[in-house]
């Protein structure tokens, strides 16, 4: 078996992308520190003599409300809970004004399917921001756009449509997880489906919104379910081509109905390593200190990752799972020297706007 995998990874897999076997037998049997040198000669490839990039960013959850109560997650509320909540307009524009006054660049507005909320409140919304700020809004979960569109009786296509037009700049992959109906069925039944997922994705690919795409690990998934996940992730992006980054996260299993333990750093790296090589197609990949913290963060660096993602002045799903790391941007930029790299600010299309 071990001659099997490293033949894998001796041949020239940036010609010819992994097969699902290939990939599964990667993430079974492969020395690590071989699987990472593999990863790193990809990122390479993708972006040879490039900085490490991160963005300066803030993640408004606008409201804890949410009707689908997945069993992984520890920050939604039912409507009628003491601490439920829905920001006024005014918070957000405070929010945002503070984010650009720190050198952000984005917003990313998240939160759950709260009833209460239908398509005119998000037009509004984005317009309103749009109309004071220069910020790019990378926003709205596919979750939320299949309920927005389910509230309406409007068409995935009609309501992104009109989201775009509000000022909708970007989807992120949000609500992905893990992309196998059979995992979603068990940790997130009343969530939306995979081909739900996807079809939203290559709607707003087709009408000129870029996204990312995104991955949860730890949710007691096998290899398998993730190769499957990474596969339909690949297929997309061939068709579409409208990805622009790939992310993954580990489960945060702290305050949850899911519980469990926390997948193993290692873990993270190996996976992260294993995707590097498979999404062939997919130019950038995220490391995550958000949820590793900053050492294992610095060492996804060595396993495929070219981006670290954002300062992050504002998360809280996260941290209600009782994880909570800090960043500054001299710190990151600290990081990124310290495993041998230049490190450059970008915007949300990884256009580098400093060079540190």
């Amino acid at each position: 078996m071990g001659t099997d995998w490293r033949q894998i990874l001796n041949r020239e897999w940036q010609k010819s992308p992994l097969t699902d076997e290939e990939a599964l037998l990667l993430l079974q049997a492969a020395d690590i520190w071989e699987l990472g040198q593999a990863a790193d000669l990809m990122r390479q490839h993708h972006h040879p003599d490039s900085p490490v990039t991160f963005i300066i960013d803030r993640n408004i959850n606008y409201t804890n409300v949410c009707t689908n109560q997945c069993k992984f997650c520890a920050f939604y509320r039912q409507a009628d809970a003491q601490d439920a909540y829905l920001l006024d307009d005014q918070s957000i524009y405070q929010k945002i004004g503070e984010t650009i006054a720190a050198g952000g660049t984005q917003i990313m507005l998240q939160g759950g399917l709260h009833p209460g909320l239908g398509l005119a409140y998000f037009e509004k919304l984005l317009r309103g921001i749009k109309e004071r700020f220069a910020i790019t809004i990378h926003s709205l979960s596919p979750t939320e756009i299949v309920d927005l569109a389910a509230k309406e009786r409007l068409t995935v296509q009609e309501t992104l449509s009109r989201l775009k037009k509000a000022g909708l700049d970007s989807l992120p992959g949000g609500g992905a997880e893990i992309l196998d109906d059979a995992v979603r069925l068990r940790v997130s039944p009343d969530k939306i489906s995979v081909q739900q997922w996807l079809d939203t994705m290559a709607t707003a690919h087709r009408l000129g919104m870029a996204t990312t795409a995104t991955m949860v690990i730890g949710l007691g998934e096998t290899y398998q379910q993730r190769i499957n996940h990474l596969r339909v992730v690949r297929e997309l992006q061939a068709l579409t081509g409208g990805f622009r980054a790939f992310i993954m996260w580990t489960f945060q299993p702290g305050n949850t109905q899911l519980g469990g333990g926390k997948a193993s750093s290692w873990e993270y790296l190996r996976t992260l390593a294993v995707a590097r090589l498979y999404l062939h197609n997919i130019k950038h990949l995220q490391g995550s200190w958000v949820t590793q913290g900053q050492s294992i963060g610095q060492l996804t660096l060595a396993f495929g990752a070219n981006d670290l993602g954002s300062i992050m002045l504002e998360e809280n799903v996260v941290r209600a799972a009782g994880t909570a790391n800090h960043m500054s941007t001299e710190y990151m930029v600290d990081i990124i020297r310290g495993a041998g790299k230049k490190a450059a600010q970008r915007d949300t299309a990884y256009n580098i706007i400093k060079m540190y």
